[in-house]
């Protein structure tokens, strides 16, 4: 992987989920953008459940350009190309409603942890 930093310690590597507005969102009727936002919400449980997110959630803050992101989670899978492809089946995300970047993200081993991550035992 290109940009890897050169450390001493061990790195974990995650797929860091950015969702973005889409340009649908500005025209969508408001039920049909409220109806987006539940399934939406689904889908990312749906993910969430089977393991394939490992937390996930709305930002919330002043925006600093003329589109901030608005969500933002985790994955492991080990795949950048998979993850996004899960993503992008989100029915918000096809409406337009949404739209979504996926970066690997890393960080020292062992600093993370998701208690709601059901483990195998």
């Amino acid at each position: 992987m290109a940009g890897v930093p050169q450390v001493n310690f061990a790195l974990d590597t995650y797929e860091c989920i950015v969702i973005y507005p889409g340009a649908a969102g500005r025209v969508l009727p408001d039920e049909t953008v409220q109806r987006l936002q539940s399934e939406h919400a689904e889908h990312m449980q749906a993910l969430q459940r089977s393991g394939i997110v490992l937390v996930a959630g709305s930002i919330d803050g002043p925006a600093r350009n003329p589109e901030p992101p608005i969500g933002f989670g985790l994955a492991r899978t080990g795949s950048v190309d998979d993850v996004r492809s899960v993503l992008e089946a989100d029915p918000a995300v096809q409406a337009g409603l949404y739209r979504v970047d996926v970066l690997t993200f890393l960080c020292p081993a062992g600093s993370l942890e998701f208690p709601l991550v059901k483990t195998e035992s």
